[in-house]
């Protein structure tokens, strides 16, 4: 199965909450209501310092796929 590298979801537990799920490495949800991310990998330090690097272009990423859907659900 291919996934799409973004999805978006909600939960009637979280009226308020947005979620966005990155599906590739590395995989993680990211609850846009207040931004607090929560990471399915388990990372080393070396790989903690790469993840700081690329942890806002993928924020970004995620809040610009956001953006998109919701403009395409309007229309």
């Amino acid at each position: 199965m291919t996934l799409p590298k973004f999805i978006l979801g909600d939960n009637t537990d979280f009226p308020e909450a947005i979620f966005i799920i990155h599906t590739e490495f590395p995989r993680f949800i990211i609850n846009l209501e207040n931004d607090e991310v929560e990471w399915f990998e388990d990372f080393d330090q070396e790989d903690q310092a790469e993840l700081e690097l690329e942890i806002e272009n993928l924020i970004i990423q995620a809040s610009t796929f956001y953006d998109r859907e919701v403009e395409r659900y309007n229309d």
